[in-house]
């Protein structure tokens, strides 16, 4: 395939002529949804009496076309803002302008979201790679500066002619993303693809062109124009994907991973025969793929973002010691520490990144509890400090797990079964999820006769730990607990 996709006719070009019969099924399928969605029609027929085109268009079509079409419609059109605001009049159900610098107007009707853009023909500063928009006239043109083949298709409405000038509807058969003219010329637009065909590839489990992979190792460093909170949209949907393995692999081989997320290919440390340890960046990866299969319904990003990052404290705290052992001491600690590093330069937000946080730190937790050292105490203070993050915490455990041994991988299960067990029983004995002090702040005040202050707060502390040490305990027991503490500090004086 040459370097530069060459504008292909339509339907009727030979290209399309020579489609499998799969892929005939599939454009069929375009057709059928949209003779079932009376709404695209509709809006087709209120532009076309209006004098202006109007296509479905981009993802939708691509998604059409996989049997996984949405309620987010995408169309283009000839008509620009005003107009297709005038065309919406008293048919949509709602509209917006918050795209509007874009060419873009949202409306809603019958249960379905649309977007229609005004054909574009847009360039882009060269600087921050934000787009300079220019309308356009002509609906291939609009279709070559979209970012991929499988994006670069269109239905018109209501005819449902098919529009496919850069063969996207080969590309989707084939299972491979390419770009309509060259990956410089598209990547040059807006580097942000980049990292889009690598979401593309995790999303749909679809192969990246050579020539896009290799633009993509070539230019990874024009990414550091794009802004944090775009790459972080795009990265978050490539973790969510259907297979985020593909994806994160592709980011690390192509350098883009070290752009904005170094930490993942810090992973692949050295390793060399006299000191050996399991290759961590497998390893991790070996992790998302787990928690993944833990999910229990949609994409769960904190259980996902947390297996990612749980070992990324390794690099920096790897030592060898006297008997060639490596050891990465406390790496929990400074992997949680770098997580809430990371997570905060991509604008995520705090309680996202602090759920994440968490986890990574306590996910070395659990190791050890097979030796019998677990009291009722420490089950308590691992529930505790869990907290809110239990369920993925105990999902998370569980992808760590990526031994070979089988022997040991049925071992390491069978505990976490115990413990998980063990929970559940002191759980049915007591409110683990609300783990808080006898007493209460207004009784320990009259108890001791000390106003508000930080007396109060030292003595709840201080029941707490025994609530976690001892389980509930009665009011008298409470209370006596509390003058003891209270003498111990000089606040009571000694009972003697």
């Amino acid at each position: 395939m040459s370097e530069t996709s060459a504008p292909r006719a339509t339907t009727e070009s030979h290209a399309a002529a020579e489609s499998s019969d799969l892929t005939a099924v599939q454009r069929n399928a375009v057709a059928e949804l949209l003779r079932v969605s009376p709404v695209a029609d509709e809006l087709g027929r209120r532009f076309s009496a209006a004098g202006h085109e109007l296509h479905l268009v981009g993802g939708s079509v691509r998604d059409a076309l996989l049997g996984r079409l949405g309620n987010d419609l995408d169309f283009c059109t000839d008509a620009h803002p005003d107009q297709t605001l005038r065309v919406l009049k008293g048919w949509a159900e709602a509209t917006w302008e918050t795209g509007r610098e874009f060419g873009t107007i949202g409306a809603r009707r019958g249960g379905l979201t649309l977007e229609i853009t005004t054909f574009r023909a847009e360039a882009y500063d060269g600087v921050t790679r934000n787009p300079v928009v220019a309308y356009g006239t002509d609906l291939v043109d609009d279709l070559r500066r979209r970012d991929f083949t499988i994006n670069a298709m269109a239905v018109s409405l209501p005819g449902h002619h098919f529009t496919d000038p850069y063969g996207g509807i080969d590309d989707l058969a084939a299972k491979v993303i390419r770009t309509p003219g060259t990956p410089q010329e598209s990547f040059g637009d807006d580097p942000l693809r980049m990292l889009r065909a690598a979401r593309f590839a995790a999303q749909l489990r679809f192969a990246v062109h050579p020539q896009v992979r290799r633009a993509m190792a070539a230019m990874a460093t024009d990414l550091d124009r794009i802004t944090a909170e775009r790459i972080r949209e795009e990265f978050t949907k490539l973790l969510c994907g259907a297979d985020p393995v593909g994806g994160l692999r592709l980011l690390v081989e192509s350098g883009l991973a070290d752009r904005f997320l170094p930490e993942l290919a810090g992973l692949r440390l050295e390793i060399d025969e006299h000191a050996q340890h399991k290759d961590v960046y497998e390893h991790t990866l070996t992790v998302v793929s787990n928690a993944v299969r833990l999910e229990s319904g949609d994409c769960d990003f904190v259980l996902r973002m947390a297996a990612l990052m749980h070992d990324v404290g390794k690099p920096a705290t790897k030592a060898v010691g006297p008997d060639g052992r490596v050891s990465f001491h406390h790496h929990e600690v400074v992997g949680a520490r770098l997580t809430r590093q990371r997570m905060k330069a991509l604008r995520y937000p705090k309680d996202v990144t602090g759920q994440v946080a968490k986890l990574v730190g306590l996910h070395l937790r659990f190791y050890g509890y097979g030796r019998g050292e677990w009291t009722d105490s420490a089950v308590r203070r691992y529930v505790t400090d869990a907290g809110d993050q239990l369920s993925r915490l105990h999902k998370l455990t569980r992808s760590d797990c990526t031994t070979r041994n089988r022997r040991k991988a049925a071992a390491l299960a069978a505990d976490y079964d115990a413990l998980e067990d063990r929970i559940a029983r002191i759980r049915a004995e007591e409110d683990l999820a609300r783990v808080r002090p006898d007493l209460d702040g207004n009784t320990i005040m009259e108890l001791l006769g000390v106003p508000p202050g930080p007396v109060v707060g030292q003595a709840w502390r201080h029941l707490k730990e025994l609530r976690l040490e001892r389980g509930p305990l009665d009011r008298d027991e409470a209370e006596a607990e509390l003058r003891r503490w209270a003498r111990a500090e000089g606040i009571l004086p000694d009972a003697g």
